[in-house]
């Protein structure tokens, strides 16, 4: 599965494995899959470039046969192009990685390209939109971090949402397809108030794993189904 395959209007769920239960990745992955989900988001992090440990490409390469679901590697990691490779050799579809760290960003675009993967540009709220403006249209997907990079259950940061709106407006403006993603903080409460804006792919963690009422209904909550 491609990024590209997905149609362009529909609302893509990317549910966060960072909230799934570690004890039953298997089961908790195959039903996400079941129960609408396109997108699996990988949130990789080194203790470094964010102050915290998840997971690296084992993890992937341990899913990747249970799973049809794109898998989007999101490296919150201090040396992306280190780690390129290993990580779409594991399975990985696409690769988010940020502006913030020290490695060259054209190399690291250009690298995720050369391994067959779509690539993504992130940023954390303190950095401006205006440092990966020159960038997107190399990039196939833009991710907004709503909250701090670093820990799930955190409080979703609305000014945020200024960054999908300038990202909407460069791709109205320049008709360069671009899927704007959104991470921190998603749930039911606020999935209307970020697909306004113009974000078309949701990754969702706690509110999609640990739904009340399961990951069919947070499914549907989140897409505005119901």
């Amino acid at each position: 599965m491609k990024l590209k395959d997905f149609p362009k209007d529909r609302v893509l769920l990317a549910p966060s494995l960072l909230a799934a239960d570690f004890a039953r990745l298997g089961e908790q992955v195959a039903a996400a899959e079941a129960a609408g989900a396109e997108i699996l988001h990988l949130d990789v992090m080194d203790g470094h470039f964010v102050p915290n440990i998840s997971m690296g490409s084992l993890v992937l390469d341990s899913l990747r046969p249970r799973s049809g679901m794109l898998f989007d590697a999101h490296l919150m990691i201090t040396h992306p192009l280190l780690y390129l490779e290993s990580f779409a050799k594991a399975g990985a579809d696409h690769i988010t990685f940020h502006i913030e760290c020290p490695d060259d960003t054209g190399a690291v675009i250009d690298a995720i390209h050369a391994l067959g993967l779509s690539a993504g540009i992130s940023l954390k709220p303190s950095t401006p939109f205006s440092a990966v403006e020159p960038w997107l249209d190399r990039v196939e997907m833009f991710l907004v971090m709503s909250v701090e990079p670093g820990f799930g259950g955190q409080k979703f940061m609305p000014a945020q949402l200024d960054k999908v709106r300038a990202a909407k407006e460069w791709s109205l403006r320049t008709g360069k397809a671009l899927r704007i993603q959104i991470d921190g903080g998603i749930g039911p409460s606020n999935a209307a108030l970020v697909r306004d804006a113009g974000v078309d792919c949701l990754v969702a963690g706690t509110a999609f794993f640990r739904h009340a009422d399961g990951m069919e209904a947070a499914a549907f909550q989140l897409r505005g189904e119901s």
